[in-house]
């Protein structure tokens, strides 16, 4: 029995450390939207220009889904995430020095670089991971490693507009997060000899790519994560707009991205009750359409309502997205493989989403039509659950060898 506990607790320093590193994965694009105002005082960018700093690192991360194993193998999985994060840093710390709009895009896709890459490996180590050391735990881990990205947009939303207003710079506020990438560099690099040099992954022969269901799951996870990118790239400058401050538009999406956090640990928990997830998908497709609904016929009353109800809908849309692809398929390393897929097809999806809002916006003069976009899109997205019958997961993969 003494043997079951020698690998605990460094395996629980890992998981700390993934955690920290986790933290880094939003702040770099959650900060420019309660900052947007402020930006574009001093520097000329129009909101489709605006929406660049947050499309281009999702659509990194659904290219390095695909590519971004590839490379860690070549250079190693402890390398690979303390560069990724040194590049975060230093692209998040050249922030201070911007003074064009082509500066702050090449800073968002150097960040967005270093996202992309930590993201991937670490959805591929975390599996392996959680089940060699924290096998009765997967999904507190899980849950803890998902929310803790939305806790680091959160961090971010909140306190940047604070950091603005205390040094009188918006630099500083989008700046200041390159701490955060140091902290996690430096937690890493202590728990660097218990991560194994090599991952192992079998060789994944499925080809998804020709599989409609794979196709249907992975559009399904892209509009779901659209609502979000477009919300965090988005909610702040609509209420600035409304004549919120920066300061409160960013506790604005703050508040969001906490009931984030909680949706994500509290629906797959309840979810776990029964295979069939759509009565689950229904209820937060509904939250998220009434959310948009109070957003534009009633965004000053009951302003705290709506976020709430749009962040419980987002925070589990996400993952239980995810876990409706990993029902689809009982070996871990196919499951492990159509996530990727998924995920990977999906970001791509998901990064147009800012960009298709900030031209309606430069061309309407309101954001108002791009949540109504959304709204349709989640009434779409209602329509497809239909088809998430677990009774019929097996048909769908059977011919994939």
């Amino acid at each position: 029995m003494q043997n079951v506990h020698t690998p605990t607790r460094p395996a629980v320093g890992l998981m700390l450390a993934i955690i920290l590193v986790a933290l880094n994965l939003r702040p770099s694009m959650a900060a420019v939207g309660p900052l947007l105002s402020a930006i574009r005082g001093e520097i000329p960018l129009s909101f489709s220009l605006a929406s660049l700093l947050t499309m281009l690192p999702v659509m990194a991360m659904g290219l390095a889904m695909f590519f971004g194993l590839a490379i860690s193998q070549r250079v190693g999985q402890q390398c690979t995430v303390l560069l990724s994060l040194l590049v975060i840093a230093l692209a998040t710390l050249a922030r201070l020095f911007v003074n064009t709009a082509t500066g702050l895009i090449i800073s968002a896709v150097l960040a967005g670089f270093g996202i992309a890459l930590i993201q991937a490996l670490i959805q591929a180590l975390m599996p392996a991971l959680i089940k060699s050391r924290f096998p009765d735990n997967v999904a507190l881990c899980m849950g803890l490693y998902v929310t803790s990205i939305m806790g680091g947009a959160a961090l971010a939303a909140t306190f940047a507009p604070w950091v603005m207003v205390q040094t009188a710079s918006w630099r500083t506020g989008l700046a200041i997060w390159a701490l955060l990438a140091l902290f996690a560099l430096l937690a890493w690099w202590a728990q660097r000899r218990h991560l194994p040099n090599t991952l192992t992954l079998a060789a994944q022969k499925d080809v998804f790519a020709s599989n409609g269901r794979a196709w249907l799951l992975a559009i399904f996870f892209g509009l779901g994560t659209a609502s979000y990118t477009c919300v965090l790239a988005w909610l702040a400058p609509y209420y600035v707009e409304l004549g919120w401050s920066e300061q409160n538009a960013g506790l604005l999406l703050g508040f969001l991205t906490a009931m984030e956090v909680i949706s994500g640990l509290v629906v797959p928990a309840i979810a776990n009750r029964s295979r069939d997830r759509r009565a689950i998908l229904m209820t937060l497709l509904a939250l998220i359409i009434a959310g948009f609904c109070g957003l534009i016929l009633s965004p000053q009353h009951f302003s705290l309502l709506w976020p709430c109800l749009l962040g419980l809908g987002i925070g589990g849309l996400f993952p239980m997205s995810l876990i409706v692809a990993l029902d689809h398929l009982d070996d871990p390393q196919r499951a492990g493989g159509l996530t990727a897929f998924v995920q990977g097809i999906g970001y791509l999806i998901a990064g147009l989403s800012p960009m298709l809002a900030g031209l309606i916006r430069d061309r309407l003069g309101s954001f108002e039509w791009a949540w109504w976009s959304l709204t349709a899109v989640m009434a779409l997205m209602l329509l497809m659950v239909l088809r998430f019958d677990p009774r019929h997961y097996r048909r769908h993969f059977s011919s994939t060898n």
